[in-house]
């Protein structure tokens, strides 16, 4: 892979609480070897106060890939994306689009966007930490401001400190008075904001975010902004991303079957599973923790839900053989 794709983000997995965890993008990587890849936001208490390894360790297979922090003090964020950094991801990228009262509370997030001079100091003092890039993932507004200058003028003071790559969740948040489930689907999605980001600020790079399923939608969106990251879509529906390599990186690469992607993810779960399951020394991890993200594999095809049901039984589970993965799949019908 040289070094122009690599840091390309075309397409990404966005950031999702409790699913894009490392077993969740060890299996993702596997579909695609270009994709980015983000974490799940970890707080910079987290990693000022708890388990560091626990919180940043991953395979180096799964890069690219980014690591999204929470925070709003910039020393504390500098000494998070430093370790981050040392850890070894190839992007550092802040939350500033999460509208949960937890987050909330913590004064990071998306309310966030009503200090950009806040965030604008965080992005310096994070860049003046490392030398790879940093990032920021936001809203197009906040609760019922819905100008377009909101989202303009914050996005233009955070250039200033140095960001040039914004994420754009083509969203408002609703700070008050929606779940971050409702804050998915309520407010309107206006992509024309991204795209006008775009034409207003040509020398950053614009990711759209928000709402987006299919290959024809990331097709249009990309005739106006630079990359387009998939969430929930590309969770319950991971074959999608098996045309990421070769339509949007050019690569040449037979893709795997999904066959290839279990097979590929055995060594893993059986090294994972020596390392840190039940039998493990302080071990807790079993075979759903990883088998869990795979579910949707089989969306659309004949058997899919027979599928499912077996890598969500408990006596097969129970087990913690992974081949059930391999069962699972020749379970389907041969025309699948």
């Amino acid at each position: 892979m040289n070094s122009n794709t690599y840091k390309k983000r075309t397409v990404s997995v966005a950031p999702m609480m409790d699913w894009t965890d490392r077993h969740c993008r060890m299996f993702h990587r596997q579909i695609s070897r270009h994709t980015w890849l983000y974490t799940e936001m970890v707080t910079t208490g987290a990693l000022l106060h708890g388990d560091v390894p626990r919180h940043l360790d991953f395979d180096g297979a799964e890069h690219p890939v980014a690591l999204q922090l929470g925070g709003s003090d910039p020393s504390d964020l500098a000494h998070s994306a430093r370790l981050g950094q040392q850890w070894g991801y190839d992007e550092i990228n802040l939350n500033c689009g999460c509208p949960s009262e937890r987050v909330q509370k913590g004064a990071f997030g998306a309310c966030l966007m009503a200090e950009p001079q806040l965030v604008a100091d965080c992005v310096k003092a994070m860049r003046d930490a490392v030398d790879i890039d940093v990032t920021v993932k936001h809203r197009i507004g906040l609760d019922q401001h819905e100008s377009y200058d909101f989202v303009r003028d914050f996005v233009g003071t955070i250039a200033e400190a140095g960001c040039a790559t914004f994420i754009v969740h083509a969203r408002n948040a609703i700070l008050k008075g929606l779940s971050p489930k409702e804050n998915r689907e309520i407010p309107p999605l206006r992509y024309e904001c991204a795209y006008r980001l775009k034409r207003d600020f040509p020398a950053l790079e614009i990711i759209l975010n928000g709402g987006v399923r299919t290959l024809a939608e990331i097709d249009t969106h990309l005739q106006h902004v630079d990359g387009v990251m998939l969430g929930r879509e590309a969770y319950h529906n991971p074959w999608i991303m098996a045309e990421f390599d070769a339509r949007y990186y050019g690569d040449t690469a037979a893709p795997r079957s999904r066959a290839d992607v279990l097979a590929a993810m055995l060594p893993y779960i059986r090294e994972q599973l020596d390392l840190h399951g039940p039998d493990a020394p302080g071990g807790g991890l079993r075979l759903n923790s990883i088998t869990r993200h795979m579910l949707g594999l089989t969306m659309g095809l004949p058997g899919a839900r027979r599928f499912r049901q077996m890598l969500s039984d408990p006596k097969q589970l129970a087990k913690g053989d992974p081949a059930l993965l391999l069962d699972a799949l020749a379970s389907l019908p041969a025309a699948a």
